[in-house]
């Protein structure tokens, strides 16, 4: 957060904001519509079907993503689980909401675009995984 604060002054962003809270209060830290773009980077994924509820992309929290997102908003989701990323595309095939990008394995599809705020910046955890050799994914939409 550090970091990303010290970026967004450098680039002389005045409407940035971070925040380290649970995810289940965010409505309390934001009106609706005040966002403009949130990203979700590396969750947990929940695999488990009992834990589905607390994927924070299930669809009650992209309802509350929608209500403070501004209309046209984005949605990025960046993770290192395939799982996550193909629950994502379900839900929204099935609500039908715009998908702007997909990649499965972001580093190999935008490695032309090397300024892609997708690869852009790294997290800790998506270095680890990288390291690894894990695949990292990206989702970008917009509510419809």
């Amino acid at each position: 957060m550090c970091k990303g604060a010290e970026e967004a002054q450098k680039s002389g962003l005045k409407q940035v904001g971070f925040l380290r809270t649970r995810i289940e209060w965010i409505e309390h830290a934001f009106a609706p519509g005040e966002i403009d773009e949130l990203w979700i980077t590396f969750p947990d994924p929940q695999i488990k079907y009992q834990r589905t509820k607390h994927r924070m992309v299930n669809p009650a929290f992209l309802e509350r993503y929608q209500r403070l997102l501004r209309p046209g908003g984005l949605l990025h989701l960046k993770t290192d689980s395939e799982f996550l990323h193909g629950y994502l595309l379900g839900i929204l095939s099935v609500q039908g909401h715009e998908v702007l990008e997909s990649c499965h394995d972001v580093y190999l599809q935008l490695q032309a675009q090397p300024q892609h705020a997708a690869i852009a910046c790294q997290t800790h955890y998506e270095r680890i995984y990288l390291k690894k050799g894990k695949l990292i994914t990206y989702l970008k939409f917009r509510f419809t």
